[in-house]
């Protein structure tokens, strides 16, 4: 097979495939011979029907099968033995002729190549790029403290209401004169948190209530752009909500108040439970080092958002076969049609530059990874996420099923493989690149981000 690459513009690459019928026909001969043997013919014992007849039936569509198969071969060993760095799929060129199979060879085929803009990024001990070393002081660990004796916390029964408690009582439906409606909406034991009601003269009706108080309120006012609230509160359909206007009395069964946990030894054992915590100084100590170790990945996490704004501004504009390359994301999401295409195709852009960037980095940074980084960064991301709920001491056995659960997933794999790359990445840049090292509170570090 003749094969043929123009690239004048260093984008645009246009390759042409010349294939002859020695290129082909051993291949579509064996596949023919394939069919005989298991072809079920009227008339014919299995494996005797005519060659002639297995042509005639099924030699056209053989040989445009074989000679697809056969491009599709010899453009990715063309493109490997030639180091052409192509984007996206081989895309069918506008310059394609029309071609019977059904005639004589040679057959000329000719595709559209997207080509990835030349360019060199390399990261030395003379290229100079922040790295936040996120401070741990008493107002964390005091927020900290707080999230476990909240979460820990438990309701108390108590007989006034005060901001946040939770009552329970019999709701009522009341005509005009303030009459219970016989026959009309009653709700036992109906649950109410006056915090969330959204109108302050309704709000207040509950001030300073007490058990076995009834309160004539109306649902409706309280939450009057929330059917679903009313719906829920009086147990009746959102279409029966939206036609309530009347008042209710609410006569209060029961008053709850959440009280948060003690900061006692009981709560050292709750948050770290392999012990060793005896004390709030030791308790504190102990959610010091917590942080730190989960702002090591907050920093890590920010240092590679620099190291790409860094690299891209090092490396410039880039031209990329635009039009080509809108043609293969159209043939990629065909569901999503023209409009999707040029709305995300400016970000698609900014992806790929960042992309070609970072494969280099990995290749100058001999960044290698398999199964057990990939493992390591499921558990990471197990991890953090346990931790969004202060649990922050989940056995390693735990997370490894969790790990193993997420790796069987096809689409958690592929962000698996980018983070386990991304950490990798980071711990040999931090190595590379001079360090910027600055000292910043949480709050300043978060509005880093607000900024980008």
């Amino acid at each position: 097979m003749k094969v043929t690459f123009e690239n004048p513009d260093k984008v645009n690459g246009l390759m042409t495939l010349t294939v002859e019928e020695a290129d082909y026909q051993k291949d579509v001969e064996k596949t023919l011979k394939d069919y005989r043997k298991k072809a079920q013919v009227p008339g014919f014992r299995q494996g005797m029907v005519p060659m002639g007849m297995i042509k005639r039936q099924y030699g056209t569509a053989v040989k445009v099968d074989v000679i697809n198969k056969l491009l599709g071969e010899e453009i990715y060993k063309y493109v490997n033995e030639n180091k052409i760095q192509m984007l996206g799929e081989p895309m069918p060129s506008d310059k394609q002729q029309a071609v019977d199979v059904e005639g004589e060879a040679p057959y000329t085929f000719v595709f559209d190549i997207a080509v990835a803009p030349e360019f060199k990024i390399e990261l030395t001990n003379k290229d100079k790029i922040d790295f936040y070393n996120i401070t741990v002081d008493d107002k964390i660990i005091d927020q900290q403290v707080e999230m476990y004796a909240s979460r820990a916390g438990h309701y108390e029964k108590v007989e006034e209401y005060a901001e946040n408690d939770m009552l329970k009582g019999d709701l009522r439906e009341l005509d005009k004169k303030g009459n219970t409606v016989e026959g009309g909406i009653t709700v036992a034991d109906a649950m109410l948190l006056p915090t969330y009601i959204k109108v302050d003269k309704q709000k207040k009706l509950f001030d300073g209530a007490k058990l076995g108080d009834i309160i004539t309120f109306n649902p409706k006012k309280a939450y009057p752009e929330n059917t679903g609230e009313v719906s829920s509160l009086l147990k009746i359909s959102r279409e029966e909500a939206e036609n309530i206007t009347a008042d209710f009395s609410f006569q209060i069964t029961e008053i709850s108040r959440y009280v948060k946990a003690e900061v006692n030894q009981e709560l050292f054992d709750q948050v770290f439970p392999e012990g060793g915590v005896k004390d709030e100084k030791a308790f504190r100590e102990k959610i010091a080092d917590t942080l730190k170790a989960q702002f090591v990945t907050d920093s890590d996490f920010r240092f590679i958002q620099d190291v790409r704004t860094y690299c891209e501004k090092k490396v410039g504009d880039l031209t990329f076969p635009e039009e080509l390359l809108k043609r293969v994301m159209l043939n990629n999401n065909k569901d999503k049609g023209a409009d999707f295409v040029e709305k995300n195709f400016e970000m698609s852009i900014k992806e790929l530059k960042w992309h070609l960037i970072k494969e280099q980095l990995v290749a100058a940074n001999q960044i290698k990874i398999d199964e057990n980084d990939v493992k390591e960064a499921a558990k990471e991301a197990a991890r953090a996420q346990f931790a969004q709920y202060g649990m922050n001491n989940v056995p390693d056995e735990y997370l490894d099923n969790y790990a193993a659960d997420m790796m069987k997933k096809k689409e958690y794999v592929d962000n698996l493989v980018d983070r386990s790359i991304d950490r990798k990445l980071t711990e040999a840049l931090k190595k590379v690149v001079k360090l910027n090292e600055k000292s910043i509170t949480l709050d300043e570090f978060n509005k880093l981000f607000e900024e980008k």
